[in-house]
């Protein structure tokens, strides 16, 4: 007597990293660089570019990350690792509006002791505008200032001990960005974007300058 034949069951997919999972630092910047690759290969424009990478760093899940790159081609075919920590202060991604510092003509400063918002936009044409983020309070993890120089300047200056990141481009002028990378991993993180065009944007650490007790102050700022 024959045995019944039982169809044969399809082998169950590989597991992938679920897309509600939070995005880490290492998912962010392996993202950047695909994008930055992709730019230099002639895949994007700088426009492009600068848009993704703003939606990089404002990501909160792997899910929101994955779209970005899904029309590029990816080194070695790699994933995205599938779990990273929450941070424990302050939401990830700017919310509320933005603050603007426009400089025409003239000079436009913010410096001191003040509280850092989620993202800024700053616009000097024949104008100068300076952001010292040294002695700041940073309310959230993530600050984007969006910085635009036509025949003037802009200049932020963080704290040694956060994250500097950006991306733009010097028409005829100057975009300088100087990457830092914090041992901590829940410091700010502090993203410039935008251009220049006959101007200079500079972003950089001020020598000496820490945040002291990040963790104690935040929570403290925050009510924890």
């Amino acid at each position: 007597m024959d045995l019944e034949k039982h169809p044969q069951q399809p082998a169950a997919p590989a597991q992938t990293a679920p897309a509600g999972i939070r995005a880490s630092d290492a998912d962010r910047d392996r993202i950047a660089d695909i994008l930055r690759d992709a730019m230099a290969e002639g895949r994007l424009t700088a426009e492009e570019h600068a848009e993704r990478v703003d939606a990089v760093y404002r990501a909160k899940t792997v899910g929101e990350l994955e779209p970005l790159v899904r029309d590029l081609p990816t080194p070695g075919g790699s994933t995205l690792p599938s779990s990273a920590a929450p941070y424990t202060y302050g939401p990830e991604a700017p919310t509320g509006p933005a603050d603007n510092m426009v400089a025409i003509f003239s000079s436009s400063t913010r410096k001191g002791r003040w509280r850092v918002g989620g993202r800024t936009n700053a616009f000097s044409l024949f104008g100068s505008v300076e952001i010292d983020l040294t002695e700041a309070l940073f309310g959230q993890r993530l600050t984007v200032i969006n910085a635009t120089s036509i025949f003037g300047s802009v200049e932020i200056k963080v704290p040694e001990n956060i994250s500097l990141r950006g991306s733009g481009t010097g028409v005829f002028g100057n975009f300088e960005v100087v990457t830092l990378e914090s041992a901590d991993p829940e410091a700010p993180v502090v993203v410039v974007n935008g251009y220049s065009v006959f101007g200079n944007v500079e972003a950089k650490p001020k020598r000496g300058k820490l945040i002291a007790d990040l963790h104690s102050r935040l929570r403290k700022h925050l009510g924890r």
